[in-house]
């Protein structure tokens, strides 16, 4: 008779799938000390144990195991099980060539396309604590500006987190082309804010839908396009201000800032952008 762990390390199953193995009934110690409730199991339940990892190998549940071991279960009875089996994996693999021509099709027609494709992705953005000024602009240039301003701030108090800062789009205005935003960056830790900056914890969004794209900020409109096309034809809506986080970006005086080194470009090629929109599945 072997305990339970030498059982396990002979036969190369663990311990935890032997107790599993025992509580749905497919494989019974053969005796349980009553003092000290140890699992003993004999050497002549190893080939049951055998056709246990064989019927799990051709990819049947535990629970048809279990038929398929039973003592009152014919040959037809087997043989069915086995004939229905190979019928299930001969459709997934049918299913499985179909999917691969189709991932085949789209990789030739990347491979066509003169421009870098923009790939949508689905993901949770957690909460951070950042320093920020909102105002209403009616250009970029304005917001490069707020962006000196609110970097000043953060070296002066020596507070600049290592993260990447954002742009957050309230609303635009499309009478007089005024955008209510607030230009934010991140923060090492809480810190007195002003009358013109808050510091604040930027709240987490559950589920947003994000693309990168590459380059100038002349590209955005291309990427928010696509965002906005790939929200609607996968049945999302839109949630909440549109944010946008610039992973590798330029500025004038950066030593004077001390701005993360990691983060900037020597040219507006280099820039790297994400644009994330808050969505909920209608």
């Amino acid at each position: 008779m072997f305990r339970i762990r030498e059982f396990a390390r002979f036969t190369r199953v663990s311990v935890k799938m032997l107790r599993h193995y025992d509580e749905l009934g497919l494989l019974k110690p053969a005796r349980v000390d009553a003092a000290t409730g140890y699992r003993y199991y004999a050497a002549n339940q190893v080939p049951r144990l055998n056709r246990i990892i064989a019927l799990k190998d051709l990819g049947f549940t535990l629970e048809q195991i279990g038929l398929a071991l039973s003592e009152d279960l014919s040959i037809d009875e087997l043989r069915g099980m086995l004939k229905l089996r190979r019928a299930e994996i001969e459709q997934t693999l049918s299913a499985e060539q179909t999917r691969l021509a189709l991932v085949e099709a789209q990789l030739r027609r990347l491979a066509q396309q003169a421009g870098p494709q923009l790939d949508v992705v689905l993901r949770e953005i957690s909460p951070q604590w950042v320093a920020a000024i909102r105002q209403t602009v009616s250009d970029d240039g304005v917001i490069t500006q707020l962006f000196e301003e609110l970097e000043a701030f953060l070296a002066h108090h020596r507070a600049r987190a290592a993260y990447s800062p954002l742009t957050i789009y309230y609303d635009v205005n499309d009478g007089d082309e005024q955008q209510d935003v607030e230009v934010a960056v991140p923060v090492t830790h809480a810190l007195p804010g002003t009358e013109r900056v808050r510091v604040y914890e930027l709240e987490r969004l559950p589920l947003a839908a994000c693309v990168v794209y590459e380059g100038s900020y002349e590209h955005g409109l291309e990427a928010l396009q696509t965002l906005s096309a790939w929200v609607e034809a996968n049945n999302y809506e839109v949630c909440g201000p549109q944010r946008e986080v610039y992973l590798r970006f330029g500025a004038n005086d950066p030593d004077k800032l001390r701005l993360p080194q990691a983060f900037l470009a020597e040219n507006s090629q280099q820039y790297v952008t994400e644009l994330q929109l808050p969505v909920r599945k209608i």
